[in-house]
């Protein structure tokens, strides 16, 4: 089983937190936005603790929170002797989690309850026992400038006019290259 950029159910796309290339490839290939911007970290809610310094349950991804010091990386300073370019600063891994830890260290976390969401505790919890750790990218399903996916037709066309992987929909799992080409419309977007 692999954990690349994915779609769960209609509504989210999860991707491995500890890939540095997470973050850029989901931004131009998926999102088709700019390469820097930031996702969130979905992580199981008895794991949060270790992962991120954040003062309590985050299950909206309301909060903004430092990722635990001894889970960040030195990174050499900016500007003279050090990082030159804004690119090369964006570049940088800044901790075990750099597709979702932001240039100050932080990240907007989404806890998520074995109770209040048990399929996705079940991926993340999954994703732990294989890799040791319980975080993953989790950002919504649709491209810039489109609503999120409502409904499995939307999901689809998402999928199919993006470099998505796989698409989960419900008990459906659906691999990009047994799909037939695809014919429908494709959202082209222009980077600003």
């Amino acid at each position: 089983m692999e954990f690349g950029p994915r779609a769960l159910g209609n509504r989210s796309i999860l991707a491995d937190a500890r890939d540095p290339e997470a973050q850029r490839t989901l931004n131009l290939r998926v999102k088709q936005r700019e390469g820097f911007r930031p996702f969130a970290p979905a992580v199981a809610a008895e794991h949060a603790e270790a992962w991120f310094d954040l003062p309590g349950p985050s299950p909206y991804m309301t909060f903004v929170a430092p990722v635990a010091a001894d889970r960040l990386v030195a990174t050499p300073p900016a500007g003279e002797g050090g990082v030159a370019t804004m690119a090369d600063r964006l570049a940088q891994v800044r901790s075990e989690i750099p597709a979702v830890t932001h240039l100050d260290g932080s990240a907007r976390v989404q806890t998520v309850d074995a109770e209040q969401a048990p399929a996705f505790h079940r991926i993340l919890d999954a994703f732990h026992r294989r890799t040791g750790c319980p975080v993953l990218v989790n950002t919504s399903f649709n491209i810039r400038g489109e609503p999120i996916v409502a409904t499995p037709q939307d999901a689809y066309r998402c999928f199919m006019s993006t470099d998505l992987d796989v698409l989960v929909l419900e008990d459906c799992i659906l691999h990009r290259a047994d799909q037939p080409p695809w014919e429908g419309e494709v959202v082209e977007v222009a980077l600003d």
